[in-house]
């Protein structure tokens, strides 16, 4: 039985012949010819074909979109112009790079044969389409030039070794970029090279924690990056702030209504670089990871949550912070519980924050050691002790406690905690 196809090479020089040689290749049957990536995805959306013939230079032809294909199982292919080198008049520079860097794993030069082109169709379609973990609803200081010089000799060492953690913990605002930021700089602080990503889709703050401007976001841009397929390390790290030579930032969304940039597809392809970059990057993530169920039926529609959610299943570890007082305490094991449902098989450090005397008696780490042992079956990891003059400082300054309050009681604690933190990474 012939392959039923979908054709979308509309504006190539190669066009014309490409179809005629598609239509006497053997084992294939063109359904339709689409004129650009919208119209191949609802083409898909109908059923009709099991795989795409796909140009290069196809307009909206993102990562996001090949995945949306992927997940429902239509194979992808494309076609690369044959005529001069990679670099060469005519031709999208790096383009078999790029393609392959947004998910096609199929790539054929325009001028192939039909008998070449069906059997590749053909044997595509038999191997069907890589497995995609798609977030998509129903889918599952030197200077810069120094800077990606040093990305580019990491590259080399790490290939893709990287850690990566995401702190994370309940609504409340129980301190999850405070942890975010102190756990990034003093791992920077004790010579671990580490890049720190502000990923809250609904109000990141790493950017004015540090004092710096966060007009542009370095991580929607690393994400446009990685949706057209031009993300590699160099260009990580173009995009992300250096602090100091063992800290790279990746400022977040300066509004929230702007989440839509950052796609879980190309999030994931973020992080996957970024393991490249640093042999840590810690992530500040958004504390709603809701799976948008009522939408569950468009596997095209944008989820608010995806970023988050694909960042916690990306983690190698799960920092989960909550705060200690009654309500603090009941969120976090309520989250550690949704967390697990979510994402069975994380590994989660707790860090108990704002540690203090008061609404859990005299002895509060003892009291939130209990709880947290009795109703989630977890010990904390960390007791941050609540040091409103020490956090004060440093956002006054836009500084990092190891700057702004180096002998504070919380900076000490914190530096504890990387140092846990660093020997695991190490181990």
């Amino acid at each position: 039985m012939a392959v039923p196809i979908l054709l979308a090479i509309t504006g190539a020089p190669w066009e014309a012949e490409v179809v005629r040689r598609t239509e006497r290749a053997p084992g294939l049957r063109v359904v339709r010819r689409c004129v650009d990536m919208a119209d191949v995805l609802a083409a898909a959306a109908s059923g009709q074909a099991r795989a795409v013939l796909i140009a290069e230079d196809l307009p909206r032809l993102t990562a996001d979109a090949v995945a949306a294909l992927h997940a429902r199982r239509i194979t992808v292919i494309a076609l690369v112009d044959p005529a001069g080198p990679a670099d060469g008049p005519g031709r999208i520079p790096g383009s078999e790079e790029r393609l392959s860097r947004m998910g096609i794993e199929r790539i054929l030069p325009a001028d192939v044969g039909p008998e070449d082109l069906g059997r590749a169709i053909t044997d595509a379609v038999d191997a069907g389409p890589p497995v995609t973990t798609s977030h998509f609803a129903g889918g599952f200081v030197p200077s810069l030039g120094a800077a990606v010089e040093t990305a580019t000799q990491r590259y080399d060492e790490l290939s893709g070794s990287g850690r990566l953690i995401a702190v994370w913990g309940p609504t409340g605002a129980p301190g999850r970029s405070t942890v975010a930021v102190g756990l990034a700089t003093e791992l920077a602080a004790s010579g671990v090279s580490t890049l720190l990503a502000d990923a809250d889709v609904y109000g990141g703050t790493v950017a004015q924690m540090l004092g710096m401007l966060d007009e542009t976001s370095g991580l929607a841009a690393a994400a446009r990056s990685a949706g057209s397929g031009s993300l590699d390390v160099p260009t990580l790290a173009r995009q992300a702030r250096q602090l100091d030579p063992h800290l790279l930032v990746l400022t977040g969304l300066s509004r929230a209504d702007r989440w839509t940039e950052l796609r879980p597809t190309a999030i994931e392809a973020v992080w996957s670089t970024a393991r490249s970059l640093a042999p840590c990057t810690v992530v500040d993530v958004g504390f709603c990871i809701e799976s948008d169920e009522e939408i569950s039926f468009d596997t095209l529609a944008p989820r608010r949550n995806g970023a988050s959610l694909v960042t916690l299943e990306e983690a190698d570890e799960i920092v989960v912070v909550g705060s200690a007082d009654p309500v603090g305490l009941t969120r976090l094991i309520r989250a550690l519980h949704d967390l697990r449902s979510v994402v069975p098989s994380a590994t989660t450090r707790v860090v108990v924050n704002r540690v203090r005397s008061g609404s859990l008696g005299s002895s509060p780490g003892d009291a939130a050691a209990e709880a947290l042992g009795r109703y989630a079956g977890v010990k904390p990891s960390a007791l941050l002790p609540l040091d409103q003059a020490a956090c004060d400082a440093a956002l006054t300054h836009g500084r990092s406690l190891a700057e702004a309050a180096r002998s504070s009681r919380l900076r000490k604690a914190m530096q504890q905690l990387a140092t846990t933190v660093a020997t695991d990474l190490l181990t």
